[in-house]
């Protein structure tokens, strides 16, 4: 049975990879876009693309209703975290054509301190964290942290690190907290302080049905898009990250998602990060979409994660031994300007040739193809 899908906010990225993903896996597909934005669907991988009313507008949800009787579509797979609260608000128009999580999970998710604060209770790793309630009690929440320098300071909603800054001083923290109340209108209310996570940095992605895990990956993060200009240098969004076999990170992260709904359907994505004893502490779940970084997780192993979410919502059988698919050493490079590269460590080297090994050392330069596998290796030798 062929897929015929319904993007929501087509023409941006994560929809342009998820599209990529599932065209990547075995069977025929069909796919539409939507979105309020005209420019943005210029940029759309779809079929098929459709102007729609915003997700607030009275009449969105007729309208996609409109758009999947037309196109005879069977599943709408929203990309941006706004879309799946909308259409999770729609259930009782879109119910038959959604594979989301319930409701009472993504509120819990939407709240970061909320969501780490139930993770703790239940013994699960998060970073200890507390809610900003008003500037005076910086100080406090720095005396609770022990000491601990930095801490971590960031919004408690929202994707993307939004807010997030490492601070040394509470006057550091509240001079922030104060700028982006003052000019992004962001409320003081609605920042956290957390103990920092200085260790590895993993992203973990799986599909569930009726609180069975059917697949699950994991992979790292190595550098990140935007780091030079990233007043924190981190972000969520990888520029460079690698597959990799973490056992310890799918154990924290399906406890959380156990914990969160017995009956867990859909897709989850955890953000953890390594503690100073090297334990995966979950900072983050997303949940109800698909990361930007999905074609790691569905073009490497022996499964495509999107293609199996597709066919779990169409109720079709499938058939997965061990749900931990773990494929390590592929590489995902991504840019702002085109799609995600993904090789195998062993390909690192095809194609490169390097030219100053001949040129320093009068052995011909450009002419001395091959004489070192990768630049940095042939760099230092001929520092000896």
């Amino acid at each position: 049975m062929a897929a015929r899908l319904l993007f929501t906010s087509a023409g941006n990225g994560s929809s342009n990879n998820l599209a990529r993903s599932i065209r990547a896996g075995a069977g025929s597909s069909y796919i539409v876009g939507c979105n309020a934005d005209q420019f943005s669907l210029k940029k759309s991988d779809a079929d098929r693309n459709y102007v729609v009313p915003p997700a607030d507008h009275p009449e969105w949800g007729a309208v996609l209703h409109w758009i999947m009787k037309t196109e005879r579509l069977n599943l709408i797979i929203p990309t941006v975290d706004s879309d799946v609260e909308s259409l999770s608000h729609a259930r009782k128009n879109l119910g038959e054509y959604l594979f989301l999580p319930n409701e009472t999970v993504l509120g819990v998710c939407r709240d970061k301190y909320r969501l780490i604060s139930l993770l703790r209770r239940n013994g699960i790793d998060a970073p200890e964290t507390y809610p900003v309630r008003d500037l005076k009690n910086v100080n406090r929440i720095f005396q609770q942290l022990k000491g601990g320098r930095p801490l971590w300071c960031r919004v408690r909603s929202g994707a993307g690190s939004l807010g997030a800054l490492p601070v040394q001083t509470p006057e550091q923290a509240r001079s922030w907290i104060r700028y982006w109340k003052e000019m992004r209108g962001v409320p003081v209310t609605a920042f956290l302080l957390s103990e920092y996570l200085p260790g590895r940095d993993f992203g973990c992605q799986s599909v569930w049905k009726d609180g069975r895990l059917v697949l699950i990956k994991t992979y790292e993060r190595l550098s990140y898009l935007g780091m030079g200009s990233q007043p924190s240098r981190f972000s969520s969004v990888a520029a460079l990250a690698k597959t990799v076999f973490e056992p310890k990170v799918v154990d924290t992260c399906v406890r959380a998602i156990k914990l969160l709904d017995a009956k867990a359907s859909g897709v989850f994505s955890v953000d953890l990060k390594e503690d100073v004893r090297g334990n995966p502490c979950i900072t983050e779940v997303g949940v109800g979409r698909f990361t930007s970084a999905t074609n790691i997780f569905d073009m490497t192993g022996k499964h495509n994660m999107a293609r199996t979410f597709v066919q779990l919502a169409q109720g079709l059988p499938v058939k997965i031994k061990d749900s931990y698919d773990a494929a390590p050493d592929w590489y995902m490079m991504r840019d702002l300007d085109g799609p995600p590269r993904i090789f195998h460590a062993s390909q690192f080297a095809d194609s490169i040739h390097t030219t100053w090994q001949g040129a320093t050392s009068g052995r011909g330069g450009p002419k001395a193809k091959g004489r070192g596998r990768s630049g940095w290796r042939t760099f230092k030798s001929t520092r000896r």
